[in-house]
């Protein structure tokens, strides 16, 4: 953490002024608008500065999967410094549907981690399970094994939570389990966040889940049937509902942009993106072997789908810079409010300091960027609590090229 006084400047990634901003102490002490004049550049020239990103559902990244055996603690470490080049400031690993005893022995390994690595302690906020207590049923359940699945079994996770040390703090669900209500009411007294994802839950459920303190929509409109009822059925029953907050995979592959936009504007301040970053996320175009989901394509758009059937996605593999320059793009959202759907909002859902965002007294965990007119964005510096976390040597030349 900084222990002095370092001033920053930049073009602020709203408002596009430039600003000066101080850091002391591994918080923003200042942030003082400077006259554009004194700061002539082009546009592709100027070094913008922004709130880091926070992702609540990471289940892997740049080779390294989280919850397929052997999971080591390096391998939590290596992630959470690894995300840093993509603005990456705070995540929630994500542990799916596995064998109780996988589960148990990723959950531990990243205690662990945390208890001895202080970086890693820093970025993981919180751990999400997703799984296994999803929808047996095809197309909801997603690449989810179905072997494993089951209905919420509130002694085993308990267990889970007492080999994660605690650190569970968000759980995906589908309330279509008998006794559902009684298991969310169970997580939410204990301090666990409960979302509702890869369901075939009707109406009825749903709504009786919002009642138990059910708070979130884990990648609406994904993990469902190819074929749904016209009305009701469990998306627009989701998307109504006032007390769910709703995650989003905003790639321009897993929703189209007229569903993105309905849902930008009935959700409003709670929809988030998260990335559901899959263990592809951050390597090269090509086929890859999975665990779930047997042989995959990345794409060079960054489209995963299985090799053998590519009308069926296969997981994600886009990070934020990629969202931010589909949302901007397309039109869907101005640079600001897609950079916040990617860093306040979030932070906002799960309660961390970093919703304040870039304002006086909270965080510094920034991330300086360029931008160019096609509007991608390349990372320059990633500050985590102040302390400059990762710098791109070749911050003129590397641009992320992305599609």
């Amino acid at each position: 953490m900084a222990e002095r006084t370092e001033r920053l400047t930049a073009w602020h990634y709203e408002s596009s002024a430039p600003v000066s901003v101080a850091i002391e102490n591994g918080r923003l002490t200042a942030i003082e608008e400077l006259d554009p004049r004194d700061h002539a550049c082009s546009s592709e020239e100027r070094l913008y500065i922004g709130p880091g990103f926070v992702d609540i559902q990471i289940n892997g990244f740049a080779g390294r999967d989280f919850t397929t055996p052997p999971v080591s603690e390096r391998l939590f470490s290596e992630v959470s410094r690894l995300l840093w080049r993509e603005g990456v400031t705070s995540y929630y690993p994500t542990i799916v549907t596995h064998e109780p005893e996988s589960i148990a022995h990723s959950l531990s390994v990243i205690a662990s981690c945390c208890r001895q690595d202080p970086d890693a302690e820093r970025a993981i906020q919180g751990i999400q399970l997703e799984g296994p207590f999803l929808s047996p049923e095809d197309g909801p359940r997603g690449v989810h094994g179905k072997a494993f699945i089951r209905p919420p079994d509130w002694e085993l996770f308990c267990a889970w939570q007492e080999a994660a040390e605690g650190r569970i703090k968000l759980l995906t669900l589908s309330p279509e389990w008998p006794e559902s209500d009684k298991f969310i009411r169970s997580c939410v007294l204990s301090g666990v966040k409960v979302a509702i994802g890869h369901t075939a839950a009707t109406p009825k459920q749903i709504r009786r889940a919002a009642d138990a303190g059910a708070q979130l929509s884990t990648h609406l409109g994904n993990g469902s049937h190819l074929m749904l009822p016209r009305h009701p059925n469990y998306i627009w029953e989701q998307l109504a509902e006032d007390r769910l907050w709703a995650s989003v995979i905003a790639d321009g592959h897993h929703l189209p942009e007229s569903v993105l936009n309905v849902m930008m504007k009935v959700k409003e301040e709670r929809l988030l993106v998260t990335t559901d970053a899959s263990f592809v996320s951050g390597l090269p175009p090509g086929e890859y072997e999975t665990d779930a989901g047997g042989r995959v394509r990345l794409t060079p758009e960054g489209r995963l789908h299985l090799a053998a059937n590519p009308a069926f996605l296969a997981g994600s593999a886009q990070m934020q810079p990629a969202v931010i320059r589909h949302l901007v793009r397309t039109g869907l959202s101005s640079l600001g409010k897609a950079w916040n759907m990617c860093s306040v909002t979030p932070a906002a859902f799960i309660g961390i300091d970093a919703k304040h965002g870039l304002t006086v007294g909270a965080p510094a965990d920034l991330v300086l960027f360029r931008k160019r007119a096609d509007c991608s964005l390349h990372i320059v510096n990633t500050y985590k609590e102040g302390a400059l976390v990762y710098h791109d040597r070749d911050s003129l030349a590397n641009w992320h090229d992305w599609p």
